[in-house]
This record gives structure tokens, sequence and C-alpha cells, in this order.
């Protein structure tokens, strides 16, 4: 919302700069962006008169001779519209304009010229706002400016425009009335807002028209007549009012109605009465594939989601959005429809956003609009066409539907107001701050109560009123204190320790962090996933690439390593700690539940080359092995089953971790098809799902004191078929309970020459250790016995 301070200033009587009042509405409420003035860098501009043009031969120049007031100067434009008789922005030598350039003396074209001619836009005027007339050329002042004045106060440039950033809940301030209302509550004045005089004809607007509502989106809709008016540009405070407010002039009709808009916050629209087919008009809702010419020049296919005001069943305008082509006022217009109408702000926001045709109306109604105002609005703007295009008011408003514009009362105690700020404010003191908002007040023996006016729809219960009281108060004025030392101490969650403690470990073990997109392709969203559930797409992605919800990391973390192998930089250790999305439910109706992983990736050389050590490159067990640190941190023991469940991952290469029964991830190299689509290099990745971590975590466990007694070792070669794996080995070992084994180590394994086609052999070092005694050796060789009575169950051979 752009606010001229001259404007406001004529609605509220206080004594404050621009920038003064921007720091108080700041503090109150209504944030404010920033005060500009349009004339800030201009310099030398003053009115000149030009007295005749000569055209300069086979150019589009002209010489002028332009009376800037003490004297004549000849000036070369090349404006199309350039001659005699005019008043024009001249720029003197020496005058600054837009960009900050300077005016100098030259000669263009052999002929000398001593200034310049100026548009508005050369003037810093935006080119959305110039009017459509003066877009290719000069800009003609009034007729009656003085030659030699400074241009400023004829353009209201040396105005202030005071740019708010309207949130949602005080869209009242989207108009000047509701402003005024704010700074007379902040500096304890009164506004006061000029009165139109509206004069009617004895010829009713209702033998004219007729409205009907046909739908629940509109809540009321009226409309008033003005016939015989003359369309011609309005005057030059009107134009200089709507440009400085971001809004192009157009003619002196559909000025008045962004006039309204601007004042009331009222959006409104002109028809052209001769050019309805028919005096019946109706606003419903659009049928399916109905099309309307707005007033763009753009046809609108429409959906029954729009609303459309319509004449003899043919829409003439897309309700609260913009009017259509057919029924424009252009400058043969005579007879002229008003119209205000409360539309539904949700449908209004669908239109326009689907359209992408977002207005100054159509951002009114999303926010909302006082309703009070609707029928004062309409009587302003017939009071206004009629003093400036001379045209007839006809008698009465044709209205269809009503709304309630009584004030609402919301009731408070004063209690309930001192122990919300902390203050001890009384009665009288709450009552004054009211009166400051234009409220009324009253009171009962427990409560007080606040008839809100209808343009402050944001208040409608006892925590808005509160609200009010300490903006206008002063947060600066509220007491502050101290935490009590009976308050509770923060810390943090388990899961935050978790985070923070794995986050160390893998950055312990060299890993870096990286944090890569959540939005992903629909078939890379589940690339890497062991047990992949239904994609969550968005409806409407910013690309292709970024259009699923991943249900892995890994996918996204390749994306980063193939990045950084183009760019020769090959050894690579990256992890992340982040959220995926699994769809367990209905996905139109359910939202994905969001689950906490752990993931890395690993690629190159772990050790370079050097002259005397040999390159040693990533491999499985680099990977595995940082899993197991970590697993090991919280001693937990999980369980490795080789998988071929996932196409992505190399079958021979990967393994399925498990705590118990539950899936707690993978590890594995990527596929080698799947790297070269990446373009990446051989990659090792693990996964592991953070939720499922936290819950198996065991209490911190009480410490053990290292025993002083010796262990003992003994090592053991099996021979066994080929198809038996490691943890199968484990298993049989622990199958033979012992309760003194504390470390098992797989040191050898061997298939070739000497051993059996379809077995290998497997060496073991097992570690046993009494924490209260020696252990002897008929002790030892016990345990081993029953060791490998296991191990022959399983059908190995001790070798």
């Amino acid at each position: 919302m752009l606010v001229s301070y001259k404007w406001l200033k004529q609605l509220v009587d206080f004594d404050a700069t621009s920038h003064d009042l921007s720091e108080k509405m700041s503090t109150t409420g209504i944030e404010v962006e920033g005060v500009e003035q349009v004339s800030a860098g201009l310099s030398k501009l003053v009115v000149g008169e030009v007295l005749s043009t000569e055209p300069i031969p086979e150019t589009h120049l002209n010489i002028c001779q332009v009376n800037v007031g003490e004297e004549t100067t000849q000036i070369v434009c090349g404006a199309p519209n350039v001659k005699p008789g005019i008043k024009v922005i001249v720029a003197l030598p020496g005058a600054r304009i837009a960009g900050n350039h300077k005016i100098k003396k030259g000669k263009i074209r052999g002929v000398e010229s001593l200034g310049m001619i100026c548009s508005l836009a050369e003037i810093g005027v935006s080119d959305s706002v110039v009017p459509k007339e003066y877009a290719d050329g000069i800009y003609y002042l009034p007729e009656d400016a003085v030659a030699g004045d400074s241009i400023f106060p004829y353009l209201d440039l040396d105005d202030e425009i005071i740019e708010l950033s309207i949130t949602p809940n005080r869209a009242d301030a989207l108009s000047m009335r509701g402003v005024a209302h704010e700074v007379a509550a902040i500096y304890d004045s009164k506004p006061h807002f000029p009165s139109y005089e509206l004069t009617e004809v004895e010829k009713k607007a209702s033998d004219v028209i007729e409205v009907t509502i046909d739908s629940e989106r509109v809540a009321a809709y009226q409309a008033r007549v003005v016939e015989n008016v003359t369309i011609a540009p309005s005057p030059q405070w009107l134009q200089n009012l709507l440009m400085n407010s971001g809004i192009r002039p157009i003619n002196n009709v559909v000025d008045v109605t962004n006039y309204i808009l601007l004042y009331f916050g009222q959006p409104m629209h002109a028809f052209d009465l001769d050019k309805f087919e028919d005096k019946k008009i109706v606003a419903r809702q659009a049928k399916s594939a109905e099309t309307l010419v707005t007033l763009d020049e753009v046809e609108r296919e429409l959906t029954e989601e729009d609303i459309v005001i319509t004449v003899a069943d043919k829409p003439v305008a897309l309700g609260g959005v913009m009017g259509g082509a057919s029924t424009e006022i252009d400058a043969t217009s005579t007879n002229v429809v008003l119209e205000a109408a409360l539309f539904n702000g949700k449908s209004i926001r669908k239109t326009s956003g689907r359209l992408n045709l977002r207005s100054e109306s159509s951002s009114r109604f999303e926010k909302g609009i006082n309703v009070a105002d609707l029928s004062a609005a309409l009587d302003a703007a017939a009071a206004m066409i009629a003093e400036l295009a001379g045209g007839q008011v006809l008698a009465g408003r044709v209205v269809a539907g009503q709304v309630d514009t009584d004030a609402l009362p919301v009731t408070a105690q004063v209690d309930y107001v001192n122990r919300s700020l902390g203050t001890a404010l009384t009665y009288a003191e709450i009552a004054a701050i009211f009166r400051r908002l234009g409220m009324e007040i009253s009171r009962d023996d427990t409560a007080f109560t606040v008839q809100v006016p209808r343009r402050r729809w944001d208040i409608t219960i006892p925590a808005d009123l509160v609200e009010e009281i300490a903006r206008i108060y002063g947060y600066n004025n509220l007491p502050t204190t101290l935490p009590q030392e009976d308050g509770t101490a923060g810390e943090l969650t388990r899961s935050q320790q978790l985070r923070r403690q794995v986050r160390s470990l893998a950055e312990g073990a060299g890993l870096t962090e990286i944090i890569s997109y959540v939005l992903t392709t629909p078939e890379k969203a589940v690339e890497f996933t062991l047990e992949p559930t239904q994609v969550t797409e968005l409806m409407w992605p910013m690309t292709v690439d970024r259009s699923a919800l991943r249900q892995n990391m890994v996918s996204g973390m390749l994306e980063t390593v193939a990045y950084n192998v183009a760019r020769k930089n090959k050894n690579l250790a990256f992890y992340e700690i982040g959220k995926v999305f699994e769809q367990t439910g209905n996905a139109k109706e359910d939202l994905p539940q969001e689950v906490s992983k752990f993931a890395l990736v690993m690629t190159g050389l772990v050790a370079e080359k050097d002259f005397q050590t040999p390159a040693v490159a990533v491999d499985f067990f680099h990977a595995k092995g940082i899993v197991e640190s970590l697993l090991a941190k919280y001693g937990l023991t999980a369980e490795f089953r080789a998988t071929s469940q996932v196409a992505a991952l190399h079958s021979g290469r990967t393994a399925a971790i498990y705590l118990g029964e539950d899936l707690l991830g993978f590890v594995g190299q990527v596929h080698p098809q799947t790297a070269k689509d990446y373009a990446i290099p051989e990659t090792y990745v693990a996964e592991l799902n953070m939720d499922l971590l936290e819950a198996a975590l065991q209490p911190t466990q009480p410490f053990t004191e290292i025993s002083k007694f010796p262990a003992v070792s003994r090592d053991i070669a099996l021979l066994v078929k080929a198809e038996i794996q490691h943890q199968d080995i484990l298993e049989a070992i622990a199958k033979a309970n012992v309760k003194r084994l504390t470390d098992i180590t797989l040191f050898d394994v061997y298939a070739g020459s000497n051993i059996e086609p379809g077995h290998k052999s497997m060496a073991y070092s097992l570690t046993f250790q009494n924490p209260v005694d020696s252990l002897t050796d008929e002790e030892v060789t016990g345990y081993m016995a029953k060791i490998s009575k296991s191990l022959q169950e399983l059908g190995a051979e001790i070798r």
C-alpha cells in the first residue's frame, strides 16, 4: 500500500515528519517498508511554454523556442507530440533528471540545444503509470502552469510516499481512511473525512437497470446510474494522486473508481450502460468453458469456480478481478453504471491465481474490505463523477443482498488484560485507548465491552482487544521481568542429542556434512529404497527434476558426488542427516510420514600414494566399518545380511542391516551401471534409520572395572561349504553359550588349491577372559570343545 503523506495530512491533524510517522507505525503494528520522495535527486526542472517549433530537415527533430520564465531558450526535441502553445517539463542546463543524469548545453545535428523537454519517464515516473496518451512522448502540464515555476507542485512530486507492508490481519490499512484511523489513534487525534454532496434527479435508477444475485459467493451487489457524462482526462490533482499511488490515469470516470478504491478500500467498476444488451445485471458463477475478454484484451476461459457479472446471460466482468472489454468506458460513453459489491475472498484469490491476473481490486477482496462503507463508497463515486464528468445521478441505489454492518461487541476483563501484559492499567486508561481507536466502550461489575466497528474485522476475541491495548499503550512501555529462579532449565531432546553425537562420530571418521535436495524425480525418489512406498508428488512443481519427495537420501548425495567428480575433485566422503518421506496412507488425503535418516557416501582414495605407501582405495569395509563404529558407540550389535533387493546397488557387495528383526538400513556399493548413469567412479554408500536407532538406544550402562586377569586366545580353522557366511559361523559359536568368550575375529578366508571344490577355509581367533580369576588350560579346552561341537552341527570341519 502506497500512502501519500500530503493526502494523509488532509485527513488527520498530526505534527510529525514522514520518517517519524513511519517509526511510530512500525512500532504499533503496521510495518513501513520505506519513505520515498519522488523528486529526490531531481533539480532545475521548470515549467516551459513552447512558443514555436521548426522541423530539422530529414530528421524527426524539432527546434523549439521555449519560454522558461525570465528568458526564451532554444531546445531541440524529438518527441512526436511537441507543438506550439503547450506547457511542458523543461530541464535547464545543469539539471539532474532520473538516473542522476546531468543535462548540459550541446549541439544536436549541428543545432544548439540549451536544455531538454522531458517526458514523465525521464524524471523518474514509472512507465506503468504514465497516461497512455503520453507514453511515447512528452507530458503536457496544466494550461494554468506558470512558465519558469518549479514543476514539482504541479505534479505533486514534492509529496512523500510511505510504503506500508500490510499483513493479512491488518487489511483495514489498505485504504486511506483505514490508515487515517490508525494515525489518529497513534497521535490521539481525530480523522476528518470530507463529505460528498450527492444530488439526484427525479428519474429512478431502478427504471433503467435491475440487479440479481445468483451465487452464494456474492454477499451484496449495489449499483448506481449516472447519465449524460462527458468523458475527458481527470483534473491534474487526481492524476497526480493516482500516479503517486502506482495507478495509471485513464479518464475522469475510471479514475474516480480508482480513487474510491484507494480512499475507501472498496473496489468498484464502471460499465458503459449503452453497451448493455439487457437491463438486468446478474452476479453468478461462471459456466464451464465460458469465455470473457477482459480489459487487457485477453480472452479468458472460465470455470465454475469463477464469479462473473452478466448482462443478457453474457459475462461483462470477472467479479472482483477485472472488467470486460465489451462494456468498457471509452471516449464515446455517456451513460455509466457504477458497481460496488462484496465478493467471497477465497473465490477471488483462486480465480486471480489461476488466471495469473492479480489486480488492486482482487488483492483487497482477498484480504477483506469494510462492509459498512459499501453504500457510502458507491454514493461518493457517483457524486464525484457528477462533479468531474458533468453527469446526472439517477435516484436511488439498485440493491441485491445485504450484510450486517452493526458493530461487533467483544468483551474482556481488566484483570485479563493486566495479566496478559504484565501491566496495572485501570479501566479509565483502557477506555482512553479505545476512544483513540474510535471504538465505543462500556463496562459492568466484572468486565468491559468494546463495540468494534466493521472496519476492524480483525478484532473478534478478547486477545485481540489485548493486542490493541498493547500496541497503542506502547510495547516499549510494557514492564520487563526476569525469569523466575524455579523455571524449567532447557535441554536437548533425545533426538537432538543423537543427531549431534552421530554428526560428531561421522566427522571424526573423516566425513563432511552436506545437505541435498528433499525434492527429486519420482524415479530417484525410490532408487535406493529397500522398502519403497507410494511416491508423494507435488501438484505444481517448479521443475520436473524437483517434483517428488524423496524416500532415500543416497540419490541426492550422488548428484553432489557427480558435481564434484566433474570438477576433478575425486576423493570424497560425505554424510547427511535429514528426512525422507514414506507414504503409508492415501496419497490424496494423508500426509506422508517423515523419517529421520543418516546416510554416507564414499568414493576415491582413503590414502594417497607416496614414496613408501601404496594408494588405498575406498572399499565396502571402509563404509561398513563406519557403520559398525557408530553402532558400537551405543552398544548395539547389528546383523549384516547380503541382499540383492535394490537394483541400484551391487548384489554381491551390499548388505541389509538388521537390529533384531527390524530393518535398520543398508551398506553397499553403487551398482556399476548406476554409477555410470551418474557419471561417478566406484562408490560406496550406507543409510540408517535414525528413528529406529533412537528407539533401540539402551540406558547408560554403569562403569565396569577393567579385568586385572589375562585373556587367553585360541585359533580355530574351519573347512565349510562356500555358501556358508560369516554370520552363520558367529551364530553357531554363540549357540555354544560360552560365557567367558569375549571376542571373535575372522583373520583369514581361503579358497583355492588344496581346498575341496565348493568349500572354503575360514580361520578365527577366539578370546576368553574371566573378570575375577585366571583361566586354566582345562577351562579353555572345555570352551573350545563346546564351540567345536556347535560348529560341527553347522557342517564345519575343524582343520
